[in-house]
């Protein structure tokens, strides 16, 4: 069949269950166990007639031309794994979950592409240890034709896909238990869902959004309380979802729902507590407020969550809910205006963030969460050297130090500290303020977003994947995580796992452009080189604008020419342009222009060039890495 031509198949996705954290306690032991998991399915595979796509890390993407085969050999599959685990003791045996979904796919480069592909992917995670689970498509192709039952779980909201599905699970026949019991969730780990706006008024959405953040940013200082980022529970909002599978999805054992009703300068704020596995409602309350004493609330309600989990409320943590807010509700409908600009990272974005920010604290010069997103925007622009970095990475030093006058127990204004220390290229302190960002607040995921970069840089790649699985832990469904994780593996060389959650970071916002950008380079980098220019092109369009990223992906395009074009006119100067020297040295460089490409390393060590140790990794710059004046650099940077 020709390539890129439509045609149905079943798809299977299969993943090994504890396989990241098997690998973080013994790596040798982890390589074996995915090396006999291969040894072992390959087999079963071309037994029933399945093709082997691709292998990412530990799961398996295989597609077959018949339903009724893939499920047979899905069954096969979890057989010989329970029989090769009979023999072996418990850290030695393989865990492997099975999803499958009917579609039609497309053929690129040997991979295959659709949106059947992605439901299979979404399936695969419902199915239990040792279980498989499969679509209501596959369903209906395969009833009455095998010999083992399947059972309806209902419903199912999948990420990324707008219609819930109907799945299924095959009941094997050596359970002893018709339904399989779920994992034990923890009654610590809390997810706080997007309050409901009951005002008449729609144009209120953002004052209970204000709500839902200031709920999530008080429960996160409860020591003993794991709470879910505030960006992968807003996918919730007005989209009606069983508790059960919420708590499920996001791994939680303790739900928080409620609504905001204003009435003039009154608010009504109704809160319930929910345990996520047996949807029972431990206590729900009614606040009522006046209007300029509405974030007070998050006190009360910290209060009684503490209770009801059998959790003691330090003095130190009511204190540190009570700091670093405002009581002025425009000026935080503008900080969540900002926050929501600032992870885009593109220069339109980051200008927007930057309005937002200062307009807050116009409205609240005391308000210390707007100085740390106007630190935090100013570290983006310097890094991605949109302006001149030593005046950005000044400004945003001013602002961290600001935050930590107004509270200098503030673990968000600790984490925006990071930036400016970097463009000293003091590592070491960037990362104990990060630490230190960790210790005030465990839940802070974007304490965690510079972190793998910085043990990476470190030659730590233990502890980068530890700050990772944190990361995804406390914000499993948001751009700014997919995205970095996605970007980590990229410059460490794993590219399909790049492209897995580079996809993710894109599906969840199309505008997000330096993310597009970096899901071009990593398509071309496993063989997709059209797709992959597209989207650097369509990225730089969009706004982001890397002249070392865009020049890659012509020249492994086989188009050197329009690198050529894009270096002579991206390096032209202007008024008011800021020629960002690491970006012009990375396009040099990828042309084999290695003494220009060398003049503008050099040049943007003098300017503090944000992105200047991170060449170091990235793959634009690889003709340079071991020139003696590049070798230089790094060791002036403290980096070799």
């Amino acid at each position: 069949m020709s390539q890129g031509e439509r045609r149905l198949a079943a798809i299977m996705f299969t993943d090994m269950v504890g396989y990241t954290a098997l690998g973080q306690k013994d790596e040798s032991l982890s390589l074996a166990v995915v090396e006999a998991q291969q040894r072992l399915l390959r087999p079963v595979l071309a037994r029933h007639r399945g093709r082997e796509v691709k292998t990412m890390g530990d799961a398996f993407l295989v597609e077959f031309a018949s339903a009724v085969e893939a499920v047979r050999c899905a069954y096969d599959i979890q057989r010989s794994v329970r029989e090769f685990n009979l023999a072996l003791s418990s850290e030695k045996r393989m865990h492997i979950r099975i999803g499958i979904h009917v579609g039609e796919v497309v053929e690129k480069g040997g991979d295959i592409y659709s949106d059947a592909v992605n439901v299979a992917s979404r399936i695969q995670p419902i199915a239990d240890d040792g279980g498989v689970c499969l679509t209501q498509q596959v369903y209906d192709q395969v009833k009455n034709k095998l010999e083992f039952p399947l059972e309806s779980l209902g419903s199912k909201f999948l990420k990324n896909v707008s219609a819930p599905l109907e799945v299924y699970r095959m009941v094997m026949p050596w359970s002893e238990e018709k339904v399989i019991p779920q994992p034990q969730l923890n009654r610590n780990r809390i997810a706080i869902l997007p309050f409901v706006n009951m005002s008449p008024d729609p144009a209120d959405d953002y004052f209970s959004d204000g709500m839902t953040e200031e709920m999530i940013s008080a429960l996160s200082k409860v020591r003993g309380l794991e709470v879910i980022s505030r960006t992968s529970v807003m996918q919730y909002k007005n989209k009606p979802k069983g508790m059960i599978d919420i708590g499920r999805e996001l791994n939680v054992g303790t739900l928080m729902e409620g609504s905001v009703r204003k009435a003039g300068s009154k608010v009504r704020i109704t809160v319930q507590l929910i345990e996520a596995g047996s949807d029972k409602h431990l206590w729900v309350d009614n606040f009522d407020r006046n209007l300029e004493d509405i974030f007070k609330v998050q006190s009360d309600v910290a209060e009684k969550v503490a209770s009801s989990l059998q959790i003691r409320l330090m003095t130190e943590d009511k204190k540190r809910i009570e700091k670093g807010g405002t009581p002025n509700v425009e000026a935080h409908t503008l900080y969540l205006r900002g926050r929501v600009n600032l992870w885009r990272q593109d220069a339109g974005s980051l200008r927007a963030a930057v309005d937002c920010f200062e307009r807050a604290l116009q409205l609240d010069p005391s308000y210390a969460l707007a100085c740390c997103g106007l630190s935090r925007a100013y570290s983006f622009m310097a890094v991605l050297e949109m302006v001149e970095p030593k005046e950005a990475y000044q400004k945003a030093e001013l602002y961290a130090r600001k935050a930590l006058d107004l509270d200098g127990t503030l673990a968000e204004a600790h984490a925006a500290l990071d930036g400016p220390l970097m463009s000293r290229y003091d590592f070491k302190g960037a990362e104990s303020e990060l630490r230190r960002a960790i210790e005030v607040n465990p839940n802070l995921s974007e304490a965690f977003f510079w972190l793998p970069g910085l043990c990476e840089l470190g030659g730590r790649r233990g502890d980068a994947m530890k700050a990772i699985e944190q990361e995804l832990r406390l914000d499993p469904f948001s751009v700014q995580t997919s995205g970095s994780v996605g970007s980590w593996y990229l410059l460490c060389g794993e590219y399909d796992k790049a492209v897995k959650h580079l996809k993710d970071a894109v599906e969840l916002d199309r505008n997000a452009s330096l993310y597009l950008n970096n899901l071009g380079l990593a398509h071309i980098l496993v063989g997709l080189k059209d797709e992959g220019l597209g989207e650097a092109k369509r990225a730089w369009e969009l706004g982001f604008r890397s002249a070392s990223d865009l020049a890659l992906a012509f020249v492994m395009a086989g188009k050197s020419e329009e690198a050529r074009r894009l270096i002579a006119e991206f390096e032209k100067p202007g008024e008011g342009k800021h020629v960002p020297s690491t970006s012009v040295a990375g396009a040099y460089a990828v042309l084999g222009e290695k003494e220009k490409a060398l003049e503008w390393l050099e040049r943007a060590y003098e300017e503090r060039g944000g992105y200047l140790p991170w060449t170091k990794l990235d793959l634009a710059f690889e003709n340079v890495w071991k020139e003696p004046r590049y070798l230089t650099l790094l060791e002036k940077m403290g980096l070799r």
